[in-house]
């Protein structure tokens, strides 16, 4: 690798650095700690190491020392494993001092984590991003050996989206009648709209969301995995955004692709799903109910965020609500998140958190008969578990409060939720 190309590689990626605006979020990068930052595309992974590069030189870094690569840089196509050790002569070169080293993508180049481990274990300085999941497998996690924290990114929360639309929401705000109808209208747009940060202030939101998902579906899933068949994954992901709200088989998926004329086998199929989810566009909840198998084989998928699950539907704020509370509940208790469902007592519930013994229901209004049926699955939930101990219905209406004829039950309003959660 010439190591012209490197430094001018770097030395336009400083200035690309220094014209960031970077806008803050409620996540902490350790500066002094080597760490594997993952998540979906767009999701501002990379701006969080700008926003860490722009602290090292506030505290008297010189630039020469930041060595910030990005691996998608098409000069960069042809590089490979061998080549990455001439990052430090390189290094080395632009400054006779420690290097803070910044590996944007690196899961490009087959074989980087031994070039990571060795850096590790020569106690240099290493931040690195990924967009795929495959990147902290158990082979390459056993190659890494601990050497790196890893930090899973999200797109904005409700909370960093009112931070990156300067909207004030204190417990004041969520008070006075006019800043609460500020923070309510902000959430029926991130309901519909999500929180890639970008998207934020793009003009054209739908555009932008359509064209990280295009790429998410283009680079991160069908170029990354060698499919030939991308139009198969594109419709299984419609398909797949289709079933939110409601659990969904292999067969079932195989069945509807085959409906309309897409042949691909059920393993196929299986595939197809884990390079989705690979990709973070996608993760699963469990029924707790169920046995191992069948957990793994119907389980509910929702998608990391809003603004992508609302290209494929239409008119479905239940679905995008729900999404929501998904991806929050996600983000807060990992794995730890199951759905209720049984055939053999009828109960249906939304989701249950063990270690908060709580069921929650979604339901877009509270005020019609048809939400008896949220409701009378919640009231079995108590008498069939008496571990519970908190019954939720999360709802687009209303106020924080008891429900008027069943006071066990706890009304919580999407805003509040989102801001607040079970707190």
């Amino acid at each position: 690798m010439q190591h012209d190309l490197l430094k001018r590689v770097i030395l336009e990626q400083h200035e690309v650095i220094r014209r960031a605006e970077i806008i803050p979020r409620t996540i902490t990068l350790f500066p002094d700690v080597n760490q594997v930052v993952t998540g979906l595309r767009r999701a501002g992974k990379s701006t969080l190491l700008y926003g860490l590069v722009k602290r090292h030189v506030a505290n008297g870094i010189d630039w020469n020392r930041i060595i910030y690569i990005n691996f998608e840089d098409e000069r960069l196509t042809e590089m490979t494993a061998e080549d990455l050790n001439d990052i430090l002569a390189v290094q080395s070169e632009m400054s006779d001092q420690r290097g803070y080293f910044f590996f944007d993508e690196i899961q490009n180049i087959p074989g980087w984590e031994k070039f990571a481990r060795r850096m590790a274990d020569r106690h240099e300085s290493v931040m690195i991003t990924g967009s795929n999941a495959r990147m902290l497998s158990r082979e390459i996690g056993s190659t890494l050996g601990g050497r790196y924290l890893e930090k899973h990114i999200w797109p904005y929360s409700f909370e960093e989206y009112l931070n990156a639309t300067a909207t004030p929401h204190g417990e004041d705000e969520l008070i006075e009648t006019v800043a609460h109808g500020r923070i309510r209208a902000r959430c029926d747009a991130y309901l519909v709209q999500g929180g890639l940060p970008e998207s934020v202030r793009h003009p054209a939101k739908r555009e932008y969301i359509s064209s990280v998902y295009q790429k998410i579906l283009l680079g991160d899933i069908v170029t990354r995995n060698n499919l030939r068949n991308g139009n198969a994954v594109a419709l299984l992901v419609k398909k797949i955004a289709e079933t939110v709200m409601r659990e969904v088989s292999y067969a079932n998926l195989y069945g509807n692709l085959k409906a309309i004329g897409i042949k691909v086998s059920k393993d196929t199929i299986i595939d197809y799903i884990n390079f989705i989810m690979d990709s973070y566009m996608i993760f699963k909840v469990y029924n707790h109910f169920s046995a191992f198998a069948e957990r793994e084989t119907t389980p509910k998928y929702y998608f990391a965020d809003n603004g992508l699950l609302n290209l494929f539907l239409t008119d479905k704020m239940s679905a995008l609500l729900e999404n929501a509370v998904a991806v929050w509940l996600r983000r807060r208790f990992g794995e730890e998140v199951y759905y209720l469902k049984s055939s053999a007592t009828g109960l249906d519930i939304d989701f249950y958190i063990p270690s908060e013994y709580a069921a929650i229901q979604v339901r877009m209004k509270i005020s019609d008969q048809s939400a008896d049926r949220e409701i009378g699955n919640l009231l079995k939930a108590s008498d069939t578990m008496p571990e519970l101990k908190r019954l939720i219905i999360v709802t687009s209406e209303g106020t924080l409060s008891k429900h008027p004829e069943h006071p066990e039950i706890e009304l919580i309003p999407i805003d509040v939720f989102l801001l607040k959660g079970l707190g």
